[in-house]
């Protein structure tokens, strides 16, 4: 098999630096800032390729001995990922010529999102290398998931033109791959399935009194939320589910991820949190960094994920490998890794009351939320990011070989 020694990754408009938890950051940029991670320590040389999203980016941050992010102008820092279509042809211009002038060649281009596929096509094709597709989130399987989800018909198009024309399409499960052959018309040999992965090291069990000393979160049963604050991602299953406990004391629900300053979802959220008389025992906690959340899913009773669609579901597997249980919506990716009934419990119904019998089921038994605590670590343990490196690249080693 060749050898791999220099990667590109596209990520036109999520940057593995930024705060996770906004509209834009979300599971895909801990993917990628993972991944480039690993193969740097395996001596990779990896050059991330995404737009300047602000004003304060350096054109080349250092993330890692081998390991850079490298910012193209493609429109405006005020732009989000549904006006940079007709900025992609700028942002080509930038990688080219950045590639160039540095003299740069690559083994593979690695495109995230339907956006950077489109520019992976393009690179792979000028560069003659192969071009590995993941996408994340599908707009046919989105809009299927829930009533009121709108994409374009230039998503869907550009989605199905890519899996045409990649070397290489990456599910992160059967199921996902299972979409892509019924809706997009994808090959089946030409689809691979690698699932996701998780830091075990940063995300792994911590004294739970001490943790919930230190957040000031004593003498209370908590209920985690953790992600984007969209309505694909059920928050308001969750509240009033929540709100539906028969409990001797309230329930606190902590809610991390949004904009607190300027987040339509967030006030309806509390404004649903108001009309259900929970208001005061449901904290929302804004963006936090990836490095704070391993205090909130270990002070956490239980992480939720109510989600109407998830490709793979990387929340869970966060609190998973904090050994913290989770309930899910059986969507998607994370029935592959939540376990029903031995790591967690699979929902699924998009509707409160389920959630509610099974909140009061692991609330009622600190003993059944240590087994499935204990099995959930297992599982993560078994799901870390140099697995996934391994898969990643074997295949970028056959791809080279072809």
């Amino acid at each position: 098999m060749g050898d791999v020694e220099r990667i590109a990754i596209v990520s036109v408009h999520g940057c593995p630096s930024a705060k996770l938890g906004g509209r834009e950051a979300g599971g895909m940029n801990v993917y990628i800032k993972q991944v480039a991670e690993e193969l740097g320590r395996r001596g990779i040389w990896v050059d991330i390729f995404t737009r300047y999203h602000d004003p304060q980016d350096q054109k080349i941050a250092q993330i890692s001995d081998h390991v850079r992010v490298i910012h193209i102008t493609a429109g405006s820092y005020l732009d989000d990922k549904n006006n940079l279509l007709s900025h992609l042809p700028d942002f080509i211009r930038g990688v080219l010529n950045y590639t160039k002038d540095e003299h740069i060649l690559y083994d593979i281009v690695h495109s995230h999102y339907w956006l950077s596929g489109r520019i992976g096509v393009v690179l792979g094709r000028h560069w003659r290398i192969p071009h590995v597709a993941n996408f994340h989130t599908l707009a046919e399987v989105k809009m299927r998931a829930r009533v009121g989800e709108n994409e374009s018909e230039q998503r869907s198009s550009g989605e199905r033109k890519i899996i045409a024309m990649a070397d290489k399409v990456l599910a992160f499960s059967q199921h996902e791959k299972e979409a892509m052959v019924r809706l997009y018309g994808a090959q089946q040999d030409k689809v691979g399935v690698i699932p996701g992965g998780v830091d075990t090291e940063l995300f792994s069990p911590m004294d739970r009194d001490l943790v919930r000393k230190t957040l000031g979160l004593q003498d209370t049963n908590i209920v985690l939320y953790v992600g984007r604050i969209e309505p694909l991602k059920g928050v308001d299953i969750l509240l009033r589910a929540v709100s539906q406990l028969d409990r001797p004391q309230p329930i606190r629900t902590i809610i991390i991820g949004g904009d607190l300053e300027d987040d339509h979802e967030i006030e309806r959220l509390k404004s649903l949190s108001m009309d259900l008389g929970i208001a005061q025992f449901v904290s929302f906690m804004g963006r936090l960094e990836q490095q704070a959340l391993p205090n909130y899913y270990n002070a956490a009773d239980i992480c939720v994920v109510p989600s109407y669609y998830e490709s793979f579901g990387l929340v869970a597997l966060e609190a998973m490998s904090c050994g913290t249980p989770v309930i899910a919506s059986r969507v998607g990716g994370l029935p592959t890794f939540v376990k029903d009934s031995l790591t967690g419990y699979l929902i699924p119904w998009h509707c409160p009351e389920p959630f509610t019998d099974v909140l009061e089921v692991l609330l009622d038994s600190d003993g059944m939320r240590k087994f499935m605590g204990d099995a959930a670590r297992e599982t993560a343990l078994g799901m870390g990011w140099p697995n996934v490196v391994d898969q990643l690249l074997a295949l970028y080693k056959k791809l080279i070989d072809c």
